[in-house]
């Protein structure tokens, strides 16, 4: 029986990886100290490049909002240095704690003050990493840019084009949206093909310390996902006190700012009396209100973006397509109708849980390309009478039932 070899999974995938660029062209890695920037690191640096890993500081370590566990925090910096040095890879830590403050965090407070649903991701990616960090690595001679992102960029005779990874349920499209042409030209992601499971396995197999390193969650710079207190750290005072109404402008009871409250929460509203659960519809940061209504209030027929970022070859004012408007729901169907940097959608099915602030992230329909997507700016709620007593039998109230008609966002 002839003896079987197998070929480490490292190896084989190493070979397999294909830049578009001559072996031996400097490439620099983002090391963000997770396992999946690591096994880019490594991957590339097999695979014949020269690697230079970059690790951001992207806030002060010793500032009480940094997480535990969070990416570029001051544990995740120390394990992108011990794996640059098993690889024997060169690394550098930048300091992008202005940048990052000034870019990200400062917008993350403006957008929850003004009654939006901030992603501070997506703006990292748009304005540190993809803007800031791709210019230091054009500037260190770099012929282009990995990550660890789960998403695929493709160059073929259709053109260059940005797809959802293979691994659906790691795919990170929704948070590169905004990347744009000349972005895609230089960056390159490795891990776009391959699934989660296989990238531990490749780091288990270097004996890489963060091969079992749980994966960052929610927002990096938000302990416990408090948000309103980071807001609140960063704009003392600007949370005002207000109160909560429901969809005919009735008082229903008092909030102590909005930055509390996200459209679609059903905890946490502190209303007595009620006989049916109540959601936050929308915010009025003008007005300081939280309007709430019934569940049945939440449904989006149409969404208005601005900021577009478009990245399919078809130039037409109106497409078919799927949109993502949140990171974890699958995409819809709906109808596209670009105007320059702004934009319409028309959803086949009403969609519930969408916020100014949040993006829309649009899809082919026949294959995973990414054609674009921008900032929703405002909703369009569905035409929707409800019925509702939502008081306790026997309250006070002038009819006995309240009627509830949803106006215009």
């Amino acid at each position: 029986m002839p003896l079987m070899i197998k070929t480490p999974l490292t190896d084989l995938t190493a070979s397999q990886l294909d830049l578009g660029l001559p072996k031996g062209a400097r490439i620099v890695v983002a090391m963000s100290g997770g396992v999946d920037s690591s096994v880019t690191a490594a991957l590339v640096h097999r695979a014949g490049y020269d690697v230079v890993g970059i690790t951001l500081q992207l806030y002060d370590h010793g500032v009480a909002i940094a997480k535990k566990g969070a990416c570029c925090a001051g544990q995740d910096i120390a394990d992108a240095r011990a794996v640059a040095d098993r690889l024997g890879i060169p690394h550098y830590v930048l300091d992008y704690e202005d940048r990052f403050g000034d870019s990200v965090m400062q917008d993350f407070a403006d957008t929850y003050l003004a009654g939006a649903t901030p992603i501070p991701c997506v703006r990292c990616n748009q304005r540190v990493k993809f803007r800031d960090l791709l210019h230091t690595a054009r500037d260190l001679g770099a012929a282009a840019m990995a990550t660890g992102h789960y998403i695929r960029r493709t160059d073929d005779d259709r053109g260059l084009a940005l797809r959802r990874a293979e691994d659906a349920g790691k795919d990170q499209s929704y948070f590169l949206f905004a990347t744009t042409r000349e972005q895609l030209s230089f960056l390159r992601f490795p891990l776009g093909d391959l699934p989660k499971e296989t990238t531990r396995q490749i780091a288990a197999e270097l004996g890489l310390g963060v091969a079992d390193k749980p994966d960052s969650q929610d927002i990096c710079f938000v302990p416990e996902g408090r948000y309103a207190s980071v807001v609140e750290r960063l704009r003392p005072g600007a949370a005002t006190p207000g109160a909560i109404v429901d969809l005919n402008g009735q008082v229903l009871g008092q909030h102590q700012g909005i930055i509390h409250y996200t459209v679609g929460q059903r905890r946490g509203l502190a209303l007595g009396g009620l006989v049916e659960p109540l959601y936050v519809i929308r915010l009025d940061a003008d007005r300081a209100e939280v309007v709430v209504g019934p569940k049945a209030a939440l449904g989006v027929r149409a969404i208005r973006l601005d900021e577009m970022n478009w990245l399919g070859t078809e130039e037409a004012a109106t497409h078919r397509v799927a949109v993502k408007v949140r990171s974890t729901k699958p995409p819809v169907l709906a109808v596209l109708k670009r105007s320059g940097a702004e934009a319409e959608v028309m959803f086949d099915e009403p969609q519930e849980g969408v916020a100014p602030g949040q993006a829309g992230v649009f899809y082919a329909l026949k294959d995973d390309q990414v054609l674009g997507g921008g900032w929703i700016r405002s909703t369009v709620p569905v035409d929707v009478s409800v019925v509702t007593d939502i008081r306790e039998e026997g309250a006070p109230n002038e009819e006995g039932r309240l009627l509830h008609r949803t106006r215009p966002f």
